[in-house]
């Protein structure tokens, strides 16, 4: 009888966990349980982060638009709020593109609410 070799799948298996956490460190890169455990929490860490990016990018944009707005004498609060009173509906991503890229048009929509 001809010898049979084994282990196909479970080496390719191995090889596409261990191809996967390449880069990280300690044993993590190099033993099939842990790496096997380091993606498990990778994958856990990006679901949950990819929720709290739209935060992190929504405080940016409120940043910006108050260092916009304060040279021009007036706070982010009363900014939003005066917007809302003219029924200006442009959003924190917009105005602060506006205020960093298009100033002139920035102080424009500032003077309209004003």
């Amino acid at each position: 009888m001809t010898r049979v070799k084994r282990g196909t799948i479970s080496l390719k298996r191995r090889r596409n966990v261990l191809k996967e956490t390449k880069g990280f460190r300690f044993g993590r890169s190099a033993k099939e349980r842990q790496a096997k455990e380091a993606i498990r929490h990778a994958g856990n860490h990006a679901f949950a982060h990819r929720r709290k990016k739209k935060n992190d990018f929504r405080r940016l944009w409120q940043v910006q638009i108050s260092s916009a707005v304060t040279p021009l004498g007036l706070s982010y609060s009363k900014f939003i709020y005066a917007l809302k009173e003219n029924k200006i509906e442009i959003n924190r991503k917009m105005l602060a593109d506006l205020a960093e890229n298009h100033t002139e048009t920035f102080e424009k929509v500032v003077e309209k609410v004003r």
